[in-house]
């Protein structure tokens, strides 16, 4: 097995040092995407890097896979595309969990955007599987080049350590904006039940009439209710 060499070690140990920055960071889910893919471009030395993520579609039964970075600058490969679950490379790789060589993209029936391919000049590519305790798949991490790579086994192991990282990068940063919005949730109804209390007293109405005061007050003055629950609060308070 070839060793890497000094200055590709160092490289590819500050790139993940970068990713492990992101996963305890603040950095919104964008951002950490976008690190990822400049970061997995520069250590692996690949053309173009991109990150795909899995999400739910319009039938709640079905997910979809979803183009969701890229450092590529080319207009055509940062379009917004999203794949079903087994459809084309990056489907099938989500789907089974597996990663998927190619050594020249154009000759393989599986890949589904030759014309871009073309444009690009991309021949190679790699894509791994991106999981979180290597079971659930949430997305997908492909790496091109423009000249014939067979891409050993030393770099398909780094490959998968960098897409092991950002998993963990983008779950953190999911239940970071899941608790903020709970957070969010619960300050409201905390807000909305204290206006509430005043309108009670005020007026002598029962619970439930007094919160479906506070909402028509939202609605005829096209204000949240948390807007209106913070004024009746503050003319409380004067």
């Amino acid at each position: 097995m070839e060793k890497a060499a000094p200055k590709e070690y160092d490289a590819y140990i500050k790139g993940l040092m970068d990713i492990s920055r992101a996963i305890t960071s603040e950095l919104f889910l964008e951002d950490i995407l976008k690190l990822i893919v400049l970061v997995t471009a520069k250590v692996t030395g690949v053309d173009i890097c991109s990150l795909w993520l899995v999400e739910e579609g319009k039938n709640p039964n079905k997910k979809v896979i979803r183009l969701a970075a890229t450092q590529a600058m080319d207009p055509d490969y940062v379009i917004d595309r999203t794949l079903c679950m087994g459809e084309g490379v990056v489907g099938h790789v989500a789907q089974t969990n597996t990663a998927l060589i190619l050594e020249k993209v154009l000759d393989d029936p599986r890949f589904k955007e030759k014309e871009m391919a073309r444009k690009l000049e991309l021949v190679s590519m790699a894509s791994v599987p991106m999981t979180i305790g290597g079971e659930e798949v949430i997305g997908v991490l492909n790496c091109f080049t423009c000249n014939p790579h067979d891409f050993p086994e030393t770099e398909i192991n780094l490959i998968r350590t960098v897409a092991n990282q950002a998993s963990l990068a983008i779950h953190n940063a999911r239940l970071m904006v899941r608790t903020k919005v709970i957070e969010q949730e619960l300050a409201t109804r905390k807000v909305i039940e204290r206006a509430k209390e005043i309108v009670m007293a005020r007026k002598g109405l029962t619970g439930d009439k007094a919160f479906r005061w506070i909402q028509k007050k939202s609605m005829d003055n096209r204000k949240t209710m948390k807007e209106i629950a913070e004024a009746i609060i503050l003319s409380e308070d004067m």
